[in-house]
């Protein structure tokens, strides 16, 4: 069993939590059916950052049609190129890095590319003659007028041609596959029962862009859902499906939302980072006076039922301002000034009380369900964290289908860094946290966890990601229990 939230916690929060660590009621494939078609769900942001949508097909006999639509907007409404893809997929082994995932191999036959204006052809052509090889330093001539609808082939595997590295492009994404399934309960009032929702995950986007051409994931992206089997209401949903690389989708307008903080926040689902990180997060920002307080619950799988350890954090935030860089986004400094840890196995105990004297909290003190001050240590450095520790960061809120406020905080370094200097500010974002509560001020002090049984784990990773060496030795943990 996992651990009670706090008894003073709004019950919306102390629900979804609950939720959750209950598994979600998601049930995942090994090997995962892939066949039929997948469609973003809105518009999706890349490191660079890049916005786009997707729609991929996959056909009973491993080939497959994918879809790349690109914009100049955060908005998904003014279309710049589309790309086709085309190639094959072959499905392999259980990933032993990612846990819940599938391994897959898979070849390029064609990409092509349509331009959507002439400041699009300009811009790629420039790019392309600029960093590609011999073959592809002509691939469009200067000064040639855009021509509506044409396609322009950018990759063939027949003629071992390859232009497509000046657009940051690969598909490195394929190679690790999982689909998830769950029920949605019909919201009509005279309806009863459910509906199947599928989602696809597929790898995830280096945030270095010149790493991302050679990364192999360990995370997973924004997930598509499957055009028959998807969450109602989903107004891009359709648009995405009917599209083409000649007739791009362009998205309902939405209106800007102020960027209000205030509240309690906490996650959709069990959330994967690249690296075997599984987790869920819970936030409560004051915005009286702009301090914040974060729990992190880190698990060993991919449905967060088995807890290894959490992370109170807690400081303050400086005042937001616009993002020059990706529109839509707020740019916020966030300041850790106390962080507590609670290890939930015996595992973490061990790692914890082997780590050098007075570099985590009381030496050989640690054991299972009992929390620690990490703050007169400086922090922890077997779990990477350090006090007190500024993060630059971007946020940006949404509404969803359900008017549910939902809050995108950035995604974190692939490489396993902080973003604690300006330019090393997150240019994407990670799942988005749903809103449960609204300005908590009535609990701005901290409230301790009360553990219950077998305790909950709340792992904090907005503070500094885990050494390599404690994810490999939570890898070989998670293999033996495998």
């Amino acid at each position: 069993a996992a651990a009670e939230p706090p008894l003073r916690w709004e019950p919306r929060c102390r629900q979804q939590l609950r939720h959750l660590q209950d598994g979600a009621g998601i049930a995942a494939r090994l090997p995962p059916r892939l066949e039929g078609r997948w469609v973003s769900t809105g518009c999706e942001v890349r490191p660079g950052p890049e916005f786009l949508t997707r729609s991929y097909l996959f056909y009973a006999n491993r080939l497959f049609k994918a879809y790349q639509f690109y914009y100049w907007d955060p908005s998904c409404r003014d279309p710049s190129y589309s790309l086709v893809i085309k190639g094959k997929l072959r499905l392999r082994q259980a990933s032993w890095i990612t846990r819940g995932a599938t391994e897959a191999d898979y070849h390029l036959h064609k990409v092509g590319i349509v331009f959507h204006s002439q400041k699009a052809m300009r811009e790629v052509a420039s790019w392309i003659n600029q960093t590609s090889g011999e073959g592809c330093s002509g691939f469009l001539p200067p000064g040639r007028t855009w021509a509506p609808g044409a396609l322009y082939e950018l990759l063939s595997a027949k003629t071992e041609r390859d232009c497509t590295a000046a657009l940051g492009f690969a598909m490195h994404e394929l190679s690790l596959v999982r689909v998830e399934q769950h029920y949605q309960p019909l919201l009509q009032p005279q309806q009863s029962g459910s509906r199947l929702v599928e989602e696809l995950y597929l790898g995830d986007i280096h945030t270095e862009w010149l790493e991302r051409l050679h990364y192999r994931p360990t995370g997973y992206q924004r997930p598509m859902q499957s055009a028959v089997h998807h969450v109602h209401p989903c107004p891009a949903c359709g648009i995405i499906y009917r599209a083409d690389e000649h007739h791009p989708p362009i998205l309902p307008a939405r209106a800007p939302l102020p960027m209000r903080l205030s509240g309690s926040w906490v996650s959709t689902h069990c959330e994967v980072r690249p690296a075997v990180l599984f987790l869920t997060r819970y936030f409560i920002f004051h915005g009286n006076n702009h301090s914040w307080e974060g729990y992190y619950y880190h698990y060993s799988d991919p449905l967060c039922k088995q807890p290894t350890f959490t992370i109170y954090a807690s400081g303050h935030y400086t005042q937001g301002i616009p993002s020059s860089k990706v529109r839509g986004g707020t740019e916020l400094a966030f300041k850790v000034t106390q962080a507590r840890v609670t290890p939930m196995d015996q595992a973490t105990v061990m790692m914890l009380n082997s780590s050098e004297p007075g570099s985590c909290g009381l030496t050989s003190s640690w054991s299972a369900g009992v929390e620690q001050d990490i703050t007169p240590t400086n922090g922890c450095l077997a779990l990477g964290i350090k006090l007190p520790h500024t993060e630059y960061e971007l946020f940006k809120t949404e509404q969803d289908t359900k008017d549910r406020s939902l809050l995108y905080i950035g995604e974190r370094p692939t490489d396993g860094s902080s973003p604690d200097s300006p330019n090393k500010r997150p240019t994407s974002y990670q799942a988005p946290l749903v809103q449960c509560a609204g300005a908590p001020e009535e609990f701005s002090n901290y409230v301790s966890l009360k553990h219950l049984g077998r305790k909950d784990s709340n792992g904090n990773e907005a503070l500094k990601p885990l050494p390599v060496a404690f994810l490999l030795f939570l890898a070989l943990l998670c293999l033996r229990w495998d």
